[in-house]
């Protein structure tokens, strides 16, 4: 088994996209990246922990690898903004790909070289790639929002302007 940690906005918004890829044993939201230790929801959203909201993506490396949950990764937030995503504003919305090794790191590089040489944004593709430091679940709550309140999940996705973005740029091409 190995682990990718990924943050793209609202952790809610990226477990959905993996929960029915192959190879997937599991993803759980919850903060990344900070210096306090075992943060909660509140505490993150001041902005002051150094967390941002992300998922912890338990994958089989004999069926899929980093490429590919990359592939999935890049077609559910916007890459080019890393001060919050759509409506959500802050630090603990900020994008990130924490690499576990050094060939997550290499492979976060070269498919952002890869957008951006593709030019499907209409500005570079910035998100940051960080070495992994930690990963706290967050509240039980929060855990497969998407199953639990489904109205609210997608009202969500369309109100914040997640899901008109990603049809925009990625179409059926997801």
């Amino acid at each position: 088994m190995a682990q990718a940690t990924l943050a793209g906005g609202c952790f809610w918004c990226l477990v959905k996209p993996f929960t029915s890829y192959p190879g997937i044993k599991s993803v759980v939201t919850g903060y990344s990246g900070g210096h306090v230790t075992q943060p909660t929801y509140e505490e993150v959203c001041t902005d002051e922990t150094g967390h941002v909201e992300a998922v912890q993506i338990t994958y089989d490396s004999e069926i899929t690898n980093f490429e590919n949950i990359l592939d999935v990764y890049f077609k559910t937030f916007d890459p080019t903004d890393n001060g919050g995503q759509f409506f959500d504003r802050g630090e603990h919305y900020a994008p990130a790909i924490f690499y576990h090794n050094e060939e997550q790191k290499k492979a976060a590089e070269a498919k952002i070289q890869e957008l951006n040489e593709a030019n499907i944004f209409d500005k570079p593709v910035i998100t940051p790639i960080r070495p992994y430091k930690n990963f706290y679940p967050a509240e039980d709550y929060h855990q497969d929002f998407y199953k639990k309140n489904p109205a609210h999940y997608e009202q969500y996705q369309r109100g914040s302007g997640r899901k008109a973005f990603i049809e925009k740029h990625w179409g059926g091409k997801s």
